[in-house]
């Protein structure tokens, strides 16, 4: 899912293109600016006659939108494994995907060796109740190998009526053959926020996507949790844990649902003058009860600004698995008619200044789900380094200084009493029953183990 940015300075000029405008003249003009005009000119002339060609001799005939369309997701998929081409009816999957509602079969995905990556199912939909898994490669869809798709065709294929049956296989890491499943599409509403005590002391929260809902969806889950705790309530889990993002704002709102003041993310573009910075504002919807905030391989992009800024203000510990470290801001550019395109233009930082572009979030406690989870192998495949024409990581603190985030503000002797893996033989993680979700239990106990009225932020150099 894209985060989306106000910059669209671009749209008017792809829009042109799309719609097959001659733009001699204006791609003319450009060259200039660069010092490389005819070299320019000679590169369209090269896609002219490729396009001609293709027109008069592919073996079949094909149409010329489907040529321009197909030229223009190369020419962005080519760029990064989030920049791509969204035709009129993607868009407005899209739009309405934003909006907290869409079809299908509930699963986020990226694209990585020609195969469709699960970067993670949603909270129950159809694709969580069959059992897909993060990580998991879709390899064919109702049959048909899914090298060669673009991602926005294997989507296109994914959603359908309400109802209506589809075959998926993927190969799954660590399975000896492909799955084979059959999932029956549903209208997605996916509930973005859950919540319930733990306990009487203990409120839990879980963030399953940023769409236009989830701000007032938490600010309503705090307040309940805190009426229903009363005095008793004594902190907050914020899990995070396979949360692929969502829009920029969302991230902002919430993070400053938990700071009173500071930065909450920044973002650098090409040019200086699109930089952009976000503040809080005064205000903690818990009134300052400690956080603990659990994140994964699966937390990606929105769920990692969230992550990052309560980490460098201290407002929160940070326990559990390395991020997924997708640091890039993608921008939705309409197309008019002609749909839009979805163009990384910035990379965003922590409050501290890191970019956590390909390296994540590293948690203050790290937890293990798994004690297979130890194994570097099968943790590395599952995060944004891994994908192809992935941007570096460059202009951060972290790439010239290395700072950290501030020291942990607990007791002497509390993180050092958290348990790094479940004991052999411990039950097998099913999300649907707490007590074995080994993560969330080291999370409760610890804070569980702080003196009521801990102030997480004291030490914390701002």
């Amino acid at each position: 899912m894209p985060i989306r940015a106000k910059f669209g300075t671009t749209a008017l000029v792809a829009g042109a293109f799309a719609v097959g405008i001659v733009v001699g003249p204006l791609v003319g003009a450009w060259a200039q600016e660069g010092g490389g005009r005819a070299e320019t000119y000679r590169l369209l002339n090269l896609f002219g006659d490729v396009f001609e060609r293709v027109r008069a001799e592919y073996v079949e005939p094909v149409s010329d939108r489907d040529l321009v369309e197909n030229a223009i997701n190369g020419m962005l998929t080519g760029l990064d494994p989030h920049s791509s081409y969204l035709n009129p009816r993607g868009f407005r999957d899209m739009q309405v995907q934003t909006r907290g509602e869409f079809g299908g079969l509930g699963i986020e995905v990226s694209q990585e060796n020609g195969y469709i990556k699960v970067i993670s199912p949603i909270d129950d939909t159809p694709a969580a109740r069959a059992g897909v898994r993060p990580g998991d490669l879709i390899v064919s869809i109702n049959g048909t190998n899914t090298q060669g798709l673009t991602l926005q065709e294997a989507v296109e294929q994914m959603r359908g009526e309400r109802g209506t049956a589809i075959r998926i296989t993927i190969r799954r890491e660590g399975a000896e053959r492909p799955i084979d499943m059959s999932i029956t599409r549903e209208v997605i509403r996916p509930q973005v926020v859950r919540f319930r005590m733990e306990g009487s002391d203990i409120g839990y929260i879980r963030l399953s996507s940023f769409n236009e809902q989830t701000d007032a969806a938490l600010r309503r889950a705090v307040t309940s949790l805190r009426q229903t705790g009363g005095q008793a309530l004594r902190g907050i889990v914020l899990d995070l844990r396979n949360n692929p993002g969502g829009l920029l704002d969302q991230a902002v709102q919430v993070t400053d649902d938990f700071l009173e003041q500071g930065e909450i993310v920044s973002t650098r573009a090409r040019r200086n003058e699109d930089a952009q910075r976000w503040n809080a504002r005064a205000g903690d919807i818990t009134g300052g009860l400690p956080i603990v905030v659990l994140i994964n391989s699966g937390s990606a992009s929105a769920s990692e600004i969230v992550a990052g800024a309560l980490q460098d203000h201290r407002r929160a510990v940070v326990l559990g698995t390395r991020s997924f470290g997708k640091g890039s801001v993608q921008t939705v550019m309409p197309l008019g008619p002609n749909g839009a395109i979805r163009l990384t233009t910035a990379r965003y930082y922590t409050p501290s200044g890191r970019s956590i572009q390909g390296t994540g979030i590293e948690p203050d406690i790290e937890v293990r789900a798994t004690r297979q989870e130890a194994s570097a192998a099968s943790s590395q495949r599952e995060r944004e380094a891994d994908l192809r024409r992935s941007l570096r990581n460059e202009g951060g603190v972290q790439q010239t200084t290395n700072v950290p985030p501030p020291p942990l503000n607990l007791p002497a002797g509390i993180a050092e009493r958290v348990l790094r893996e479940p004991a052999e033989g411990a039950p097998v993680l099913d999300l649907t029953r707490p007590e074995t979700d080994f993560q969330l239990q080291q999370g409760l106990a610890l804070l569980r183990a702080m003196p009521a009225g801990t102030n997480l932020q004291r030490r914390a150099q701002r």
